[in-house]
């Protein structure tokens, strides 16, 4: 099977009991800041994958490293580092956001822009781009990009809009060339 196909299912039961639970919300908060943990230190997915550690040992490593995460989401991930699965963890991170977001109506977006935007601009971007994906909001990460010479480019999932000066110039010469 799949990693992909695995890493769902093992985030669909985890919110399964979230929701059992009424603790979907805090899942979410500790799933997100696990992942950026995990996406910021990937040594040590490797550190869970090396063959010199025993079970329990990775186990212990978990423990420690999220002291204070509830215990469906530690077990899950224990149980991952017990069947050899330590390579989908950010995966299962991310499909329980992508359930939890899809229950909720929200969407996932990435917005580069030259400055840092400001809580009304990020409101603004939302309530324009959210009905374009068919969500009613947006849940926003603002990449700051100095070569952009102006405007935004927002991410959703695989579709760009681009609507930067850069972008701009650019179907602006290809159309002068053709």
């Amino acid at each position: 099977m799949s990693n992909p196909v695995v890493a769902e299912r093992y985030a669909l039961a985890l919110f399964q009991v979230g929701k059992e639970q009424n603790a979907t919300e805090k899942m979410d908060e500790e799933l997100r800041a696990i992942k950026k943990v995990l996406v910021q230190n990937p040594g040590f997915i490797s550190l869970l994958q090396s063959p010199k550690l025993s079970v329990e040992e990775k186990r212990n490593v978990i423990l420690q490293s999220f002291p204070k995460v509830s215990a469906p989401v530690i077990n899950t991930f224990m149980l991952l580092a017990d069947r050899h699965r330590e390579d989908i963890m950010v995966e299962v991170a991310e499909a329980y956001i992508n359930y939890l977001n899809e229950e909720r109506g929200i969407a996932e977006a990435v917005v580069y822009s030259v400055r840092p935007l400001t809580a009304d601009e990020s409101k603004a971007i939302s309530s324009v781009f959210a009905p374009k994906v068919g969500k009613l909001t947006l849940n926003i990460e603002n990449i700051v990009n100095p070569d952009m010479l102006g405007g935004i480019k927002v991410r959703i999932g695989n579709r760009i809009f681009d609507g930067s000066l850069r972008g701009k110039l650019e179907r602006l010469g290809r159309q002068l060339i053709s």
